[in-house]
């Protein structure tokens, strides 16, 4: 059965938020399987998309830093609103309204920040879509102290 133009926007939309579930649940090797070989990310602290250097390349290099990064860390990431476009029959960007909120006790910073994630996606031999591209820009960031006690939970 030939899978249509809306199966392939659903499995992108399962995709991302499979992403944002393992980040948060700390599943390093599921969210591997989400990410191209060649992953390229990167980090911007501007509204809009500008580095041109990338903070990663490789989809090893990228979960060995964001699990080192979260180690210490609880998360909440939401992604809505997305908007994605078919470049060709197996290849796609997205973008896609994020919410995040970090508490990490090894800086003693809870951090809630606000931008957009601009995705690329490319379908893989076996059918299955897989994130090529990452890239974080950020329209705000809130700093406050942690609530996380040295056992990783929250006081009180």
């Amino acid at each position: 059965m030939e899978r249509s133009r809306a199966d392939d926007l659903i499995e992108i939309c399962r995709l991302k938020a499979r992403y944002f579930r393992f980040l948060d649940t700390k599943q390093w090797a599921e969210l591997r399987a989400l990410l191209d070989d060649d992953l390229v990310y990167y980090a911007d602290t501007s509204p809009a998309p500008e580095s041109t250097k990338p903070a990663v390349v490789g989809a090893d290099a990228f979960v060995a830093r964001v699990s080192q990064s979260f180690a210490d860390a609880v998360s909440v990431h939401h992604g809505s609103a997305p908007e994605i476009d078919f470049i060709t029959d197996n290849e796609a960007t997205g973008i896609w309204a994020m919410y995040d909120w970090v508490d990490d006790k090894r800086t003693r910073q809870c951090r809630k920040g606000y931008g957009h994630y601009h995705d690329r996606y490319k379908k893989d031999t076996h059918g299955r879509w897989r994130m090529t591209e990452v890239r974080l820009t950020r329209i705000r960031v809130d700093l406050s102290p942690s609530v996380l006690t040295s056992a990783g939970r929250r006081d009180g």
